[in-house]
């Protein structure tokens, strides 16, 4: 009980709940008792009061980004995927993100960092702060131990950081840079995800001009699925487009 649980019905379509004592779960398929999911297998199937057949599974971290509960946009799985392999997240890294927004980037952060690492996730709104602390919480049970939720300007916390990575999902991570260049360790990451053109130029000449950072790349991704049954195999009539801008950078030392 208190686990979250993922139903998928016959036509593919998904449902995020949590298992509680007494609970149900209602929707046009009819309702089905909690305690008729409780303690069966991973992959069984259940049937509703309706006669609806569903497949219990423990929701993927792609599953659990896609179906909670948001405040703020969430960074979708595509972009996170190379976020965290452009900004090199590894475990036992320590790791600056701002803002926190819904928590999804938040989570994955924790996750590539391992119980070595550390990240420190700082988010100017506390509405979105709240919001995200519920929405961690409830992903692992509790907020984990190498996780640090702040409420403020990141400006002014990366020098008591003193991070090898900074994550940013902010409208102007240009004004970070200054504050990266001083505090950012030698080699380490600098790392936005913007949704517009402009902001992407703007943090590209900002790490450009500040002759601090090297190996700079900018990037967008797309996620196209195919169709495949029997001879039909093409790719979906829709995709996953544009979300955002990732950029790069690498900070070097003084010569």
């Amino acid at each position: 009980m208190g686990d979250d649980c993922l139903l998928i019905d016959a036509k593919g379509k998904y449902y995020l709940i949590r298992l509680t004592e007494g609970g149900n779960f209602h929707s046009h398929l009819g309702r089905l008792p909690h305690v008729d999911i409780i303690g069966i297998q991973e992959g069984s199937s259940v049937v509703s009061e309706k006669g609806s057949r569903l497949v219990v599974l423990r929701p993927r971290f792609f599953d659990y980004i896609l179906k909670m509960k948001r405040g703020a946009q969430v960074v979708y799985p595509k972009d996170i995927g190379p976020i965290l392999v452009y900004a090199d997240i590894a475990p036992g890294s320590l790791v600056l993100e701002a803002g926190t927004g819904s928590g999804a980037l938040t989570m994955a952060l924790v996750r590539g960092v391992g119980p070595d690492g550390r990240v420190v996730s700082v988010e100017r709104r506390s509405d979105h702060a709240e919001h995200a602390h519920q929405a961690i919480e409830r992903y692992f049970g509790t907020i984990p131990s190498n996780l640090e939720l702040r409420v403020g300007n990141v400006e002014e916390m990366v020098a008591g950081v003193q991070p090898d990575r900074i994550v940013l999902d902010l409208p102007q991570p240009w004004d970070i840079v200054e504050a990266a260049v001083d505090s950012l360790q030698g080699g380490g990451v600098f790392c936005s995800y913007v949704p517009t053109v402009p902001q992407m130029q703007q943090t590209v000449e900002t790490l450009q001009a500040s002759g601090a950072f090297i190996e700079l790349m900018s990037f967008e991704t797309f996620l196209r699925t195919w169709n495949v049954e029997g001879r039909s195999v093409r790719p979906d009539h829709r995709m996953v487009g544009h979300t955002g801008f990732i950029t790069v950078a690498r900070k070097i030392l003084p010569a």
